[in-house]
């Protein structure tokens, strides 16, 4: 027999009602595991920005020569800061990587809707410019510094893992070197030997990814009170560019193009 109109009607409407009930029941619990995950997220994203600039100045102790360079490598190993930092850094690597993935397209559609946003704002950006700022708005820019962190980050996921794999190897192991740690010769060599490329492209993305997202996270979360978004951007700005002048002054001395500038001190 068929069912009524009505009654059709009225179990539909009871399966909606039952339905947004259970929607409205786990929308508190759902909202507080997002914001959990964004706690995280963001603590680890300033983690391991925090700790990639105090790897610059470590890393930067090739200015010196070999032989300060060697000195600092050695002694943060002989203290056993180095192994269970690298540890640590990699498990919040892993950790930041997962959680910042939720935010990437996933699916072919959403990545073609994501490809198609920044087409736009490339091209409103290009006409805000020809017919200038009077009584049109300026494309947003942090929509496109949030479409160029996410790019960056997909690249830093293959070569940062790559990187730390390496040092880990270095560290822990005999493989690539004379005693198990990082040594200056053993860097020079491999960084001459094709990778500064690599290590060119990944210090690129890593200063953009970290200076994007150490802004954009003083801006989620309040910092903006206090400081205004110009003020905050001339910050990341000069933050960017300082790290990136030495990282690459360091990549030139490390692939053996120029020689360490401040060799001279040690004696090397």
């Amino acid at each position: 027999m068929a069912r009524s109109p009505y009654i059709s009607s009225a179990a539909e409407a009871v399966d909606r009602q039952s339905v947004r009930g259970r929607a409205d029941a786990t929308w508190p619990a759902e909202s507080r595991r997002q914001v959990i995950y964004e706690l995280i997220s963001g603590l680890s994203g300033l983690a391991l920005a925090l700790f990639m600039w105090g790897h610059m100045f470590f890393v930067a102790s090739i200015l010196l020569g070999t032989r300060g360079f060697d000195w600092l490598a050695e002694a943060l190993e002989v203290t056993y800061i180095a192994q269970p930092t690298v540890v640590i850094i990699f498990a919040l690597f892993v950790i930041h990587a997962a959680l910042a993935a939720r935010k990437i397209p996933a699916q072919l559609r959403e990545r073609r809707r994501f490809a198609h946003l920044a087409k736009e704002l490339r091209d409103s950006e290009r006409q805000w410019r020809n017919i200038g700022p009077d009584g049109v708005l300026k494309p947003h820019v942090e929509s496109w510094l949030w479409i160029w962190q996410v790019r960056t980050g997909m690249i830093m996921l293959v070569l940062g893992s790559f990187h730390l794999v390496l040092i880990g190897l270095d560290i822990f192991t005999t493989l690539f070197g004379d005693r198990a740690g990082i040594e200056a010769a053993t860097s020079m060599a491999r960084t001459a030997g094709g990778l500064v490329w690599v290590y060119g492209v990944l210090l690129l993305c890593v200063e953009f990814h970290a200076g994007i997202g150490l802004y954009r996270l003083a801006i989620k979360w309040g910092a903006g009170a206090r400081l205004s978004r110009t003020a905050l951007w001339r910050v990341e700005k000069f933050l960017f560019w300082f790290f990136l002048g030495l990282g690459l002054v360091v990549l030139l001395v490390l692939a053996e193009i120029i020689p360490p500038p401040l060799g001279f001190i040690l004696g090397s």
